[in-house]
């Protein structure tokens, strides 16, 4: 039996890769500390790669990374994953963002206090034998002001324990609803600039973006509070260092308390490692031994889930599903792509233009993006070949060529539980079709708006013609005499000696005379071959 080859490429809890080690279907290398070129040689053969912070993925490795499936990153931010190269090549990326709440919102916290009553450098004082009570006179908690901008787990967790000590919390996120807030107990702040005036502390845990990128800078320190004190236990970049450091020398901020860095470890000249208002750690937010047990135990549970049963948990590519959504809409997933595959051979267009999923009954009470993508690899397979496009990358393979994707809902489905309906377009023309289950049975039961009942399964002989008497017969002697044996036949027309649609599942796929013969026929309008 061929083994899944796991690389645990950076020191992760023992618990984690013992869990690993005791799956007779992996094959698990622990080597950390490797160099990129050493990493180069082993990454083609590794189904799977766990990091943390120290290994760096990125688009060379990625590139050589010919069999990889998963990179699981034991820990919160995916900053030294290439996620954009990952995804382009079909890698999920998983990290594990539960598993240091607790540990950096303590962190931060005890930042937080640090800052406030000057404790590292009143610890340095005393340690180097001196007396200096007055110089290191603090500021209380209780009674203050703390803006925490970014309201996720972590923020949510500091709020608890700043409300504890008797603080206001003022809270800035983009993202957090007003019941949530009002859940959590802390004041809304609609726009940043709105609260820095106010703050006599401010918290940072936002995740680094292009728009979170310095979003303290020179500008926004001048609207704090004089004598505010800041914290950074997120991540590096968020606050601009040169503009923190000149804000710190004139004393406007009074104080502040680092655990990430634009640059990590700081280079030697770093502006702010010499002032006497700073507090500085080396990354320790996840770094207690409970977090660590935590997050290694948690993302080697997430890759043997993803690689033995196909369950994907934390994914920063995907959708998360767990084992109770997926028996919801486990069945849907091969469904829909065989769906997508049928209309990608059935539209009579090639350049397609938009493609929409019609959600309808009861399949709308799950998460159906997982489905959606589905449905677009299926779709996309013909056009960009099967290896090259899958579930993760397939909304990024089509918007790089031009093809919209939408999804609709309704309510009523019709005759049926629910329903699947997926239409193609290109300007004016449309095709479609949909799907249902009869029971745990797949069945297609429109095609182009057309009732039919068909198995979405091997060969599908799609025949439009004129209705007229005699047809049946004469396809399947034509099909008879070739070898090629009807499995079922569904049969649909818009009016009596109107247009007929005829659907036949085939045991085997007719050659090009037999085609040749059918096309013949002056009642055939058309006839396509599909195969699923």
């Amino acid at each position: 039996m061929n083994k899944f080859k796991i690389l645990v490429a950076d020191p992760i809890s023992p618990r984690g890769v013992e869990a690993l080690k005791s799956e007779p279907a992996f094959e698990v290398v622990f080597q950390t500390g490797l160099k990129e070129d050493a990493l180069l040689e082993i990454i083609p053969a590794c189904a799977a790669l766990i990091v943390r912070s120290e290994t760096k993925v990125n688009k060379r490795v990625l590139e050589a990374a010919k069999s990889l499936r998963v990179v699981g990153r034991a820990g919160v931010g995916v900053d030294n994953v290439d996620v954009e190269a990952a995804t382009a090549r079909g890698v999920i990326v998983m990290n594990t963002p539960d598993g240091n709440t607790i540990s950096t919102a303590e962190h931060a916290f005890s930042l937080l206090v640090s800052v406030a009553r000057l404790i590292p450098q009143a610890h340095a004082s005393t340690a180097g034998g001196k007396w200096e009570r007055k110089k290191f006179q603090g500021v209380e908690l209780y009674g203050k002001t703390l803006a925490i901008l970014g309201m996720g787990r972590i923020g949510s967790e500091l709020a608890r324990r700043a409300m504890a000590f008797g603080m206001r919390v003022l809270a800035y996120d983009p993202y957090l609803a007003a019941s949530r807030a009002r859940a959590l107990q802390v004041e809304l702040i609609e726009q940043l600039d709105d609260a820095l005036p106010h703050a006599d502390f401010i918290s940072m845990h936002m995740p680094l973006t292009a728009e979170t990128k310095h979003m303290l800078d020179a500008r926004r320190l001048a609207l704090c509070k004089p004598g505010v004190r800041i914290v950074n236990c997120a991540r590096g970049g968020l606050i601009d260092e040169l503009a923190l450091r000149d804000a710190l020398v004139s004393g406007h901020v009074a104080g502040a308390a680092l655990d990430v860095f634009e640059i990590e470890p700081p280079p030697a000249d770093f502006a702010l490692r010499t002032l006497p208002n700073i507090v500085l750690t080396p990354h320790l937010g996840a770094s207690t031994a409970e977090a660590q047990e935590s997050v290694g135990i948690e993302i080697a549970a997430a890759v043997r889930a993803a690689l033995l049963d196909g369950v994907i948990r934390n994914a920063v590519n995907l959708p998360s599903l767990d084992a109770q959504t997926l028996a919801v809409i486990g069945p849907y997933l091969d469904f829909g792509a065989r769906l997508g595959r049928f209309l990608s051979q059935t539209a009579p267009f090639r350049r397609s233009e938009r493609l929409t999923i019609n959600y309808a009954g009861r399949v709308n009470e799950a998460d159906t993006s997982p489905i959606t993508r589905a449905v677009v690899k299926g779709f996309l397979e013909a056009a960009v070949g099967v290896e090259m496009v899958n579930p993760v990358n397939a909304l990024a393979r089509a918007r790089e060529r031009g093809l919209e994707v939408r999804e609709t809902r309704q309510n009523s489905p019709g005759d049926f539980s629910d329903i699947l309906e997926i239409t193609v377009g290109a300007g004016e023309e449309t095709a479609s079709v949909a799907g249902t289950f009869f029971g745990s049975k797949p069945r297609i039961v429109t095609i182009n708006g057309r009732h039919v009942e068909a198995k979405p399964d091997g060969v599908i002989l799609l025949l439009e013609n004129r209705d007229v008497p005699g047809m049946v017969g004469k396809i399947g002697s034509l099909l008879g005499e070739h070898g090629v044996n009807i499995a079922t036949m569904s049969l649909s027309r818009d009016a009596a000696g109107g247009k007929a649609l005829t659907v036949l599942n085939l045991d085997s796929a007719p050659d090009e005379e037999t085609l040749a013969r059918i096309h013949a026929d002056a009642a055939i309008l058309n006839a396509r071959v599909v195969t699923l």
